[in-house]
């Protein structure tokens, strides 16, 4: 029978969001129920009512989630009700070329739940942001999208391994390739770039040099394995990063911004045949304006990561397992801990810099 339950969501471009009553659907084949137990707030949820993604009003917000798989629908056979699951937005299909070739990871036809949640006084279908939609009591997600992990796990800090921690770890290890002894700068310490640093440092660097305009975030990047920080305010990133690297440049340079300024700071702050990766998201209409012959010239790798290129059945278990055993401290990334009605006042606490992670406890 379907279910009705409260629910963040954001009616139109720029309005402040507010709890409605929505209704959530028994799950059909390939799709599971999840009472949600925590989730984090994160500047995607802020894009999306702002209009920044699309424009398919209205919004269910809320994707760094973890919960207990409540019902499964047909077929579904990786998960069963009362599982513990971190939610992700990239359930991979195992047929499309990438998946073909050995590398889920690159999914190019990932899916979410085929039916939709409704707004429970009117029927208007809703659009879960990332096809999950957690900023709610329950929510309706394709099985693939359920990840089951260790359920004494903290609800609130796994959460954060479905969207930017994920994100920032995966982009050192996965996408920049990190190893021991490198020398890597993160551009942008919010709560993807703090996740970063610790991904370069679960992998093994001598030299972690964290970049920000804010003190604060600096203080939180040493905290998580920072050796060096650098306050680009007052000092110029690309010299102090080459000052630190024996005068040639970092050997990963990750840029967690998304601004064309400090993607051209990575670019020179990376060592000749250094890898850059961009992790940070930029807007439409932003555009880099590179010299080709330097492009040439430095050699090396200009990479994007998206989602830290993970899989998550594979890399959520062995973070969690790395938290579990202390070497992830995924707690340094939930800076307070909030209700359900109390987004809207988080999002102006996030745009302030003020907290790296509000996390909403259900």
């Amino acid at each position: 029978m379907p279910q009705h339950v409260r629910g963040v969501i954001a009616r139109a471009k720029g309005e402040p969001v507010r709890i409605e009553t929505i209704v959530v659907p028994d799950p059909g084949p390939g799709e599971a129920v999840v009472k949600v137990q925590a989730c984090g707030v994160c500047h995607t949820d802020l894009h999306y009512r702002e209009g920044g993604i699309n424009d398919e009003f209205p919004f269910l917000l809320g994707h760094e989630a973890a919960g207990i798989v409540e019902q499964v629908g047909p077929d579904v056979t990786d998960v069963a009700p009362g599982d513990f699951v971190i939610l992700n937005w990239r359930a991979v299909c195992g047929k499309c070329r990438a998946c073909r070739r050995g590398r889920p990871q690159y999914c190019f036809d990932t899916h979410n739940a085929r039916q939709k949640m409704t707004l429970a006084e009117d029927g208007t279908e809703l659009s879960p942001a990332l096809g999950i939609g957690a900023f709610a009591e329950k929510t309706l997600v394709a099985a693939g999208q359920c990840t089951k992990v260790d359920p004494a796990a903290s609800p609130a800090a796994a959460g954060l391994l479905g969207c930017g921690v994920m994100a920032g770890i995966g982009a050192a290890i996965n996408t920049g390739g990190v190893g021991r002894g490198d020398s890597v700068a993160v551009i942008g310490c919010g709560g993807v770039g703090a996740a970063a640093v610790a991904g370069a440092r679960l992998a093994g660097a001598a030299r972690i040099i964290a970049v920000d305009l804010d003190d604060r975030k600096l203080s939180t990047a040493r905290g998580l394995g920072a050796t060096h920080t650098v306050n680009s305010r007052t000092s110029d990133a690309v010299e102090t990063i080459r000052e630190l690297t024996g005068g040639f440049g970092a050997d990963v340079v990750i840029e967690a911004v998304g601004r064309p300024e400090t993607y051209e700071q990575a670019f020179y702050a990376r060592d000749l045949a250094g890898t850059v990766v961009l992790v940070g998201v930029p807007t439409p209409e932003m555009r880099i304006d590179l010299p080709l012959l330097d492009v040439f010239g430095r050699g090396g790798s200009l990479k994007s990561s998206w989602y830290g290129d993970c899989l998550p059945s594979r890399d959520f278990p062995l973070l969690i397992d790395l938290y579990q055993q202390g070497r992830l401290d995924l707690d340094a990334f939930v800076s307070e801990t909030i209700a359900l009605d109390e987004v809207e006042e988080a999002f102006a606490r996030m745009h302030k810099g003020d907290v790296l992670r509000s996390v909403v406890i259900l």
